[in-house]
């Protein structure tokens, strides 16, 4: 089943709540049960009609897409966000930098169902390939939105010279935040002496290319 990609979706307040606990529901037994979960399980669990659920998501894919991308946003909120917000005033731009790449690696570290997740979407590729395509054709600033509006806002001030900022959002990512899921697909983390100085080795590289020409990081 599934709806008309063009159809509009529910708007309002309202729906809103919906939408949340249908994600929330999702979330959970996406956990629980893999992918393969039946829709009408998620609407129960939501509290809501399995049409409602097609109205607001038109297809699994784009729910289990919606899960992913709500839990990817998390590691981002809190302090990762307050610390990435500031950048825009710092006056030591590595230290500021610093200090918000380490909040975020923090909380990616210390979020285990963001792990899980992660994990379940690389455990259902094989049977699932549509879900990669999901994935690939949300965008690279839908992912990670907030480091997206701090780096562009860098370069707006001119305090950064980023040419392509999806590349740029992605090396960023790649640099702090890669080694770790590469680590928990096997069951094992990296300690703390080896995180912080992944987190400073990864800002220097990111500002040695990034710094505005003929100044040094």
């Amino acid at each position: 089943m599934s709806v008309d990609s063009g159809k509009q979706r529910p708007s309002g307040p309202r729906a809103e709540l919906k939408r949340q606990a249908i994600v929330r529901a999702a979330r959970e037994l996406f956990l629980r049960e893999g992918f393969g979960v039946g829709m009408d399980t998620i609407a129960a669990r939501a509290g809501v009609s399995k049409v409602t659920v097609y109205n607001h998501f038109g297809s699994k894919e784009a729910l289990f897409t919606a899960v992913i991308t709500h839990a990817l946003d998390e590691p981002l909120a809190g302090e990762s966000a307050a610390a990435l917000e500031g950048l825009a005033e710092a006056e030591d731009l590595r230290t500021a930098l610093v200090d918000a790449a380490r909040a975020w690696v923090h909380a990616v570290r210390t979020n285990d169902e963001v792990t899980a997740l992660r994990n379940l979407v690389a455990a259902e590729l094989h049977r699932f390939p549509e879900l990669g395509e999901a994935w690939r054709h949300h965008g690279t600033e839908s992912h990670h939105p907030a480091v997206a509006n701090a780096l562009r806002g860098l370069a707006e001030q001119g305090r950064l010279d980023i040419p392509d900022l999806e590349v740029a959002v992605l090396q960023f990512y790649g640099l702090l935040v890669f080694p770790h899921m590469v680590f928990s697909s096997y069951g094992t983390r990296i300690d703390d002496g080896l995180t912080e100085r992944l987190v400073t080795g990864a800002v220097d590289m990111f500002l040695a290319h990034y710094g505005p020409r003929g100044t040094q990081p």
